[in-house]
């Protein structure tokens, strides 16, 4: 008996989550470098993709990585559209699906700037942008409140990547040989704790800018990275961070290979169809 064929979707979102993966092997084996002085950089996504510019194919290389950037921020909308993960209209749910619209709206930010730049017309660093937008909204009424806001809901994003780090199923939604889950688990604690970390290092520079009214110091990925490099033991705790971002961008692989990839039927989102689902 065959199995069906992928949707076109599916080979999107699993396109996404290998691009997704990339990035972060990228990101986390250059700071590793950079950690223990061989080299690498603290840079943010678009940075480490950079290095992929030289390489034969660079440039085809980096349009392939930007639609699968795509391809992710698409399967991240229709996540938070149809409840393909299934996290319900409680609180918490609710927060998840507005996160994957988040989520979306910045990988498909990433995978324009890395498009833009695989067509030779660069752009700036993702720590540049996030100052430029800070500054935009400071200047605003209100500003202030939606960039501390902004910086809070990150901060809790972090404590949330944390938790999940610690005790959560993070293969919950991998259809794992049995062999493998012992260590995609351990790669996926790794990966979403160093996560956490990051995003309280980019929320709490974001509450600072909105009590400050100053967007200077505002950061990326890349800049958190940097933080962390230019504090004492910078070895430790960048290697540490790095090495989780590394071990993250592998389970982003395993993802590629092995998520469920299973939206609802658009029939079934009809209201007076909704819930009925097995």
């Amino acid at each position: 008996m065959h199995e069906p064929r992928p949707s076109l979707l599916e080979i999107l979102a699993r396109a996404g989550y290998g691009a997704r993966g990339l990035t972060y092997c990228l990101v986390g084996g250059l700071a590793l470098l950079a950690a223990f002085g061989e080299g690498g950089r603290t840079g943010g996504s678009r940075s480490a993709l950079m290095v992929l510019i030289d390489r034969p194919f660079g440039r085809l290389l980096l349009g392939a990585v930007a639609v699968g950037l795509a391809g992710f921020a698409l399967w991240r909308w229709v996540e938070a559209a149809t409840d393909a993960d299934r996290c319900g209209r409680s609180a918490k749910g609710l927060a998840v699906r507005a996160g994957h619209v988040v989520s979306g709206i910045l990988y498909a930010s990433l995978a324009l700037s890395v498009l833009r730049t695989a067509l030779g017309q660069g752009g700036g660093s993702e720590d540049e942008a996030a100052r430029d937008w800070t500054a935009w909204l400071l200047r605003e009424p209100f500003g202030a409140a939606v960039v501390g806001a902004a910086g809070l809901a990150v901060i809790g994003t972090g404590c949330a990547f944390l938790l999940k780090g610690w005790r959560g199923d993070v293969t919950r939604h991998l259809a794992l040989p049995v062999d493998a889950r012992s260590w995609a688990t351990v790669a996926g604690r790794l990966g979403y704790a160093a996560r956490g970390i990051v995003f309280w290092l980019i929320g709490g520079v974001l509450v600072a800018a909105a009590i400050e009214s100053r967007s200077g110091a505002v950061t990326g990925l890349g800049g958190a990275l940097s933080v962390l490099r230019d504090q004492p033991y910078r070895g430790v705790l960048l290697g540490l961070t790095a090495a989780g971002l590394a071990a993250f961008g592998a389970f982003g692989l395993v993802q590629a290979r092995f998520r469920r990839i299973d939206p609802p039927d658009i029939d079934d989102l009809a209201p007076g169809r909704r819930g009925r689902r097995p």
